[in-house]
């Protein structure tokens, strides 16, 4: 619903100010009534940024951008201006990470604000060939292909190629990350012989910078795995997913272990947890953390569904995912899931003693929260 306080008239603007619209940077006719920082072409284009980006971040922009005064003493003037930085910075991670959660549940069109916000701020900060812009630019990416849009997809990545290009020290998470990208597009393409190359690359790069068995190398493993399943190379594929498990297996038990260490003493004392968490503020580690859980769901999930409709069922292998997607959804605070993968594991009379301990110390924190 229009309303006069959100409607502006761009002719009544001051002489050579111009406000455009925060997603496609056309002349702007409204105003978002809540913070009167932020512009927009029409109600579409408020709607779709609101609930893609803008209302978890419609307050701190304010400070970013509001007219600033003016400050007569060096010192305070720096200590603004880093005060600014820092914002900025974490306004950058928070909004990609947000976008990344979208992406990892398939909603791409809320992907989009986000990625946008973040592509703005990084261009504020370092300019429009900083290789930090390259990471907004995949997000985009890959929501434009999941919306179909082939041509854009492949716009975005010529642009992030070429910053990497022009770049003299790109760091190794980031040349991950391009060439996952890159075969993503080349797999939706069909050309699955160029992105098992990239997706080649992608390992490499992030076992230089992770580790070779860390659960962030697990998505070129996975995508791998897709193409092999796809031309009916089952020993591969097989082998490939059980290692994506085995990778996610490990780093959820040890995010759960550590987790559910907290005592019954701390709940007393008021040890802040996740739960107490002002959801207000720019939580960017929860925020990644999110993000993170979303690919463990989208990643483990379909392996589930695979290993499930396989004509020879694999107990042990079945045991371990429905393990991982315990922990998961625990992670997730989704306790009536976990509560149901408990059971069915529990049921289970060769359940190893690792597993059923962990269940054990799940269950035990759950009840101490609830």
């Amino acid at each position: 619903m229009t309303t006069s306080r959100d409607t502006v008239y761009p002719l009544a603007f001051p002489k050579g100010v111009k406000y455009l619209c925060e997603l496609c940077q056309k002349p702007a006719t409204k105003i978002c009534e809540r913070c009167r920082v932020t512009y927009y072409c029409d109600n579409e284009h408020q709607h779709t940024d609101w609930y893609g980006i803008h209302e978890k971040i419609c307050q701190s922009l304010i400070p970013l951008r509001i007219p600033l005064p003016f400050l007569p003493s060096e010192e305070e003037r720096k200590k603004r201006d880093d005060d600014l930085r820092i914002k900025k910075l974490q306004l950058i991670e928070y909004t990609r990470s947000i976008s990344q959660r979208y992406l990892f549940e398939g909603d791409y069109q809320r992907a989009i604000p986000g990625a946008m916000t973040s592509l703005k701020f990084v261009i504020e900060l370092f300019g429009i060939k900083s290789v930090d812009l390259v990471p907004s630019y995949l997000i985009l990416g890959e929501a434009s292909q999941g919306l179909g849009n082939l041509s854009q997809a492949q716009e975005y990545l010529s642009q992030a190629e070429w910053t990497v290009i022009k770049s003299s020290d790109c760091p190794l998470p980031i040349l991950s990350k391009l060439y996952r990208n890159i075969a993503m597009l080349q797999i939706a393409k069909g050309d699955f012989d160029q992105a098992l190359r990239n997706l080649a690359n992608d390992i490499y790069y992030a076992s230089e910078e992770f580790g070779t068995e860390n659960f962030q190398v697990s998505g070129g493993y996975f995508l791998i795995a897709n193409i092999f399943f796809r031309q009916g190379k089952m020993d591969i594929a097989d082998s490939l997913y059980r290692q994506v498990v085995n990778m996610w297996h490990s780093h959820l038990t040890q995010v759960v272990e550590k987790k559910t260490e907290i005592s019954e003493l701390d709940t007393i004392l008021g040890k802040k947890d996740d739960d107490d968490r002002d959801s207000e503020s720019l939580d960017t580690e929860r925020s990644n953390e999110l993000a993170s859980e979303a690919e463990a769901k989208k990643v483990l999930y379909s392996i589930y569904e695979i290993r499930r409709n396989e004509s020879t069922l694999d107990d042990a292998e079945l045991t371990k995912i429905e393990h991982c997607l315990s922990m998961v959804h625990f992670l997730s605070k989704e306790y009536d899931k976990v509560r149901n993968y408990s059971d069915l594991l529990e049921s289970k009379s060769d359940l190893n003693d690792a597993i059923r301990a962990n269940l054990t110390r799940i269950n035990n924190f759950i009840n101490m929260k609830l």
